[in-house]
């Protein structure tokens, strides 16, 4: 038997050894106790104990090979060339001989206790490889042909009928319920591998989502800053030289802040926070010719909130800000922060929001529509209605109204919510 690799630690390896000597042990102890009183008997004919030691010598190799066959799963062994699994037809037929011939012999000898050890284990054997519901079915069928054939055989040779019926039908129920309860937990342990497996695959997906989302989020906010000077400065520079020079020195110092900041992306230390993105926001849509207010409660200053919730709103803040640059033609821009009653509450509104249809037409800050939809569709961690699920995970609540051109987004948050 050959181990196939696992997860380390999880002691699978080790559990699977031990399930296969079980199912082995058992199958082959009960098989030569079945038989080793008649081959060392020397007043059995010397055929009938050739061909009992000959069906053993093929029985157990197969049984054996049928067991590690059954035991791998495909998640143990990707490479391999065998489903896991999948019956292995020719060493079960060749168990399944060995063990009928060592019946046979037992049978014809009049054992009427010991001859039916051999085909019950290989009906286990069998029933292995079968799903759970027709399992028992066909431990059931085999418990009854061979209460039928010991019992018609015991009548013949006027022999005690109900013990030569009872005992085979018993020792096929009875070896049937050891055996595949051990594959049973063997079966169980190998699901809880796969279960733990996928989760820890399923964690290293969410993480890289995290991760391409903060990365879009750093590259896509500085990236539209940048392109909003560019184009101020360009606009600038017939009438203005000077001033389209200091625009585009800031262009050059947000390149150097995207570079630095993707760079922490990368490194796992960037985290975004309310305080900041509320500083940027009013430079930034103060670059855009916008008038930004800020309204900033003193008892929020004096209680700050725990860096997961200042991260989300911070997020919030970033997403509504770039709307109003994307998707508007916005004059004046309010942004409002509080802690009320246990809740942080982060309200941003701005005028000049396009209705249903409308287009802002071109200018600093005009985009395709007012929309919800931020710089990417949901799924990406970026977006009002993705922000708004994270919020609602995290027992607050993200809401926006567009009333003619005005467009508002309020964000809520319990103050200890993690």
């Amino acid at each position: 038997m050959r181990d196939l690799p696992v997860d380390p630690g999880t002691g699978l390896t080790n559990f699977r050894r031990y399930t296969w000597w079980s199912l082995f042990g058992v199958t082959a102890f009960f098989l030569v106790f079945s038989v080793r009183s008649r081959i060392t008997d020397p007043t059995v004919p010397v055929a009938a104990r050739l061909a009992a030691v000959g069906a053993l010598t093929v029985a157990l190799p197969a049984i054996a090979v049928s067991i590690s066959r059954r035991l791998p799963r495909a998640d143990l062994d990707p490479g391999g060339a065998d489903p896991a699994g999948r019956p292995p037809v020719r060493w079960l037929v060749a168990g399944g001989a060995g063990a009928v011939v060592l019946g046979g012999i037992l049978l014809a000898l009049r054992d009427y206790g010991l001859w039916s050890f051999g085909p019950a284990m290989m009906v286990s054997i069998v029933a292995m490889f079968l799903p759970a519901r027709r399992r028992w079915l066909l431990i059931a069928t085999a418990a009854a042909v061979a209460a039928v054939l010991g019992g018609v055989t015991a009548a013949v040779s006027e022999h005690a009928v109900v013990f030569a019926a009872a005992f085979p039908a018993g020792l096929v129920v009875f070896t049937g319920w050891v055996m595949l309860g051990m594959l049973w937990a063997w079966d169980v342990a190998e699901r809880l591998n796969a279960a733990r497996r996928l989760s820890a695959e399923l964690a290293v997906k969410d993480e890289r989502l995290r991760f391409a989302a903060d990365l879009h989020d750093i590259q896509g906010h500085h990236l539209q800053v940048i392109a909003l000077k560019s184009e101020l400065a360009a606009r600038l520079a017939p009438a203005d030289p000077a001033r389209a020079a200091e625009e585009m020195t800031q262009v050059r110092r947000l390149a150097t802040d995207a570079l630095r900041d993707t760079r922490a992306v990368v490194q796992g230390y960037r985290r975004v926070t309310l305080e900041e993105e509320i500083a940027n926001a009013t430079g930034v849509l103060a670059a855009a010719g916008i008038d930004a207010r800020m309204e900033l409660d003193p008892a929020a200053a004096s209680h700050p909130l725990p860096e997961p919730s200042r991260h989300l709103l911070g997020l919030v803040m970033r997403e509504a800000t770039t709307n109003v640059l994307r998707h508007s033609r916005a004059r004046h821009a309010e942004i409002a922060y509080r802690i009320t009653g246990g809740l942080a509450c982060l309200r941003i509104g701005n005028d000049g929001a396009p209705g249903p249809g409308t287009s802002p037409g071109p200018g600093i800050g005009g985009g395709a529509r007012a929309g919800v939809d931020g710089d990417a569709g949901p799924g990406l961690g970026t977006g009002l209605p993705t922000l708004a699920e994270r919020l609602r995970a995290a027992g607050g609540e993200l809401t926006w109204r567009h009333d003619g051109d005005d467009f508002v987004v309020t964000a809520t948050l319990p103050v200890g919510a993690r």
